[in-house]
This record gives C-alpha cells, sequence and structure tokens, in this order.
C-alpha cells in the first residue's frame, strides 16, 4: 500500500484500481504462481463447462426433436427414449462435478489472494508454498460463509418469485400489473446486488477475521454502510467485464465464428487468461474494499497483531480476532 491506512477510506473509483494493480505488482512472482495453480484452472472450468454443456445439450435437443416425430411403443422410440434418458443424466452428472470443481478451485484461489495480501500489508515474508500450506486450512471458513450466502441468496430468489408470481396473478401481465411487475424486477436486481457485495466483503472478513458464515455476513453488512455506491458500481463493472468475456467465448468458440479448430482454440486460450486476469483483478478489488471499509468505520488493523495471527503456528491457521482492530497506519 502507498497510503496511510487512515487515509484509504478516502480512495475513489481509480484509486481502488491503482492499489489493486500496486498490490499485485508488489510479488508479481506469487500472483503468477496462484495465478497459473489455481486462477486460470478455474477460468478453463468455467468456460469449458460452457461448451461442453453446448454440445451435450444440442444432442438432447436434436434426440428430443426425433422423439416427437416417432410413434409412442415402437423399438426405435424406446431406443432413442432411452439414450435420451442417459443424455439427460450425463448432463446433471457433469452440471454437479462442475458446479464442485468450481467451488473448490474459486474458494481456493480466494483464500490464496487474500491471505497474500494480508501478508503484503503487514510486510511478512510470504512465498507461494506458505501460501499453499495455509489456504486449505482457511478455505473450510470461507466454505461456510460460501453455504449461508448461498442459502440467503436461495430464500430471496424464491421469495422474489412468490411475490411477482402472485401480482400478475392478481393484477394481470398488461397495464398497472406489468408496470409493478417490471418494478419488482428492478428491486430484485437492486437486492440481488447488495447481497452478492456483502458476500465477496464476507469472504474477505472470514479469512482475515475471527468471524465466519453467518457472522462473517453479519459484520460485512455493517462495514460496507457508506461505502455500497463504490463497491456496487465496481462490482456491476466487473459483472460486465465478465459477461463480455463470456459472451465473445460464445460467439468464437462455442458457436465457432473465430474459424477452424485452430482458430476456435486460438480463441479459447485468450478469453481463458482474460478471465484469470479478471478474477484476480476482481478478488484483489475485494480485499482493497475490506480495508476501505475498515478505515471508514475507525477500525483499523494493527499490523503486528494481525502478522502473528497470519503465522502458520503448529499448523493451525488463527484468524485476526476483533480485539486485534487498533488503529494503526502502514505501508508496502
Amino acid at each position: 500500500m502507498d497510503k496511510e491506512q487512515d487515509e484509504i477510506q478516502f480512495l475513489g473509483f481509480f484509486g481502488i484500481f491503482k492499489e489493486s494493480f500496486t498490490l499485485v505488482s508488489a510479488l508479481k512472482k506469487i500472483f503468477f504462481q496462484i495465478t497459473a495453480v489455481m486462477i486460470v484452472p478455474l477460468s478453463f472450468i468455467y468456460l469449458a463447462h460452457i461448451e461442453i454443456s453446448d454440445i451435450i445439450f444440442t444432442d438432447i435437443l436434436r434426440d428430443e426433436y426425433i422423439l416427437d416425430r416417432i410413434q409412442e411403443g415402437t423399438q426405435t422410440y424406446d431406443k432413442i427414449s432411452d439414450v435420451l434418458s442417459s443424455e439427460w443424466t450425463a448432463f446433471w452428472f457433469f452440471k454437479i462435478a462442475y458446479f464442485i470443481f468450481f467451488l473448490i478451485l474459486a474458494l481456493l484461489s480466494t483464500s490464496a489472494v487474500v491471505y497474500t495480501i494480508a501478508c503484503i500489508y503487514t510486510s511478512k515474508d510470504i512465498s507461494f508454498k506458505k501460501v499453499i500450506s495455509v489456504v486449505p486450512k482457511v478455505w473450510k471458513r470461507l466454505m461456510v460463509t460460501f453455504l449461508w450466502s448461498f442459502l440467503i441468496l436461495f430464500a430471496y430468489n424464491i421469495l422474489t418469485l412468490s411475490i411477482l408470481v402472485l401480482w400478475l396473478i392478481m393484477m394481470g401481465p398488461r397495464g398497472f400489473g406489468l408496470f409493478g411487475a417490471l418494478l419488482l424486477t428492478l428491486m430484485y436486481m437492486a437486492g440481488f446486488v447488495y447481497i452478492t457485495v456483502i458476500y465477496h466483503l464476507a469472504s474477505v472478513v472470514s479469512v482475515l477475521e475471527d468471524v465466519h458464515g453467518l457472522e462473517a455476513i453479519i459484520k460485512s453488512k455493517g462495514l460496507i454502510k457508506g461505502k455500497l455506491g463504490i463497491s456496487a458500481i465496481i462490482f456491476m463493472l466487473l459483472n460486465t467485464l465478465f459477461f463480455g468475456i463470456q459472451t465473445g467465448f460464445e460467439y468464437f468458440v462455442v458457436l465457432g465464428y473465430g474459424g477452424g479448430f485452430s482458430g476456435r482454440v486460438g480463441y479459447g486460450i485468450v478469453f481463458v487468461l482474460l478471465l484469470a486476469i479478471l478474477m484476480l483483478l476482481g478478488l484483489t478489488v475485494q480485499t482493497i474494499i475490506y480495508l476501505i471499509c475498515k478505515s471508514y468505520h475507525h477500525e483499523n488493523i494493527d499490523k503486528s497483531s494481525l502478522s502473528d495471527h497470519l503465522e502458520d503456528f503448529h499448523g493451525e491457521y488463527v484468524p485476526l480476532k476483533s480485539k486485534d482492530v487498533q488503529l494503526e497506519s502502514f505501508h508496502v
């Protein structure tokens, strides 16, 4: 960091990205290793699942189309029906396996980046080997926080959908009913961004403090006050870039507009690397936002206390405790 901790709260939109690039530049080698070992595979899995899902689902649609035009009870109908059942089974097994591997790599990547930035922040000696040794312990805390966030978001989606359906049933899909449905949709989107921003901040809290799960979410809800606007803007920007990379991959690779096989492979590599860079940037930014929120609420962290708690003492990862939150300036 190139600013005093009591000044970091004043970082604006461009300042946050500047600090993020500064942090990554401070330890290029370790961040490159983290990206190569965790984030690039994460990006590859995400984009590859789009391609594989498209292939499997195309086969399913083709067989359903054929099945609709064959008389039931015939041998051909039964054969295609069995093939279709196998394809649906393969599709859902693939989706489940993808979700598990993606989640594990995402949480490991988050743990690695946040821990590394904390070490930079405390001027601790850090190596990739040490990051790898600590990350699995931090990962367990992040999993609990993710599960709570997932449950909250799931309940939020169910509640919003129920209200929207009831509204359309009572008011109809025209006139005032349609206007109300659009208003509910906008409110839902705002709530979705709010919950997601809190979850990202809670992920950092789970790594650096002694709370995780629902406690980390409640903690991050308090921390984000006063910085919600800029956090939401950055979140939407990063997600717009994410959507742009995904759309480009679907256009040039999945749909084949990138040319022949070699062209599609080339575009695929480019989009995997772009997505990996974006993910690294996103993880770094969310850690910077955590530090900004701590500074804004005058909960600045004592460097020496954080350094002690980051030590891998007898193989046990010990997170920062609330009592260790004190006023302290820092540099990197």
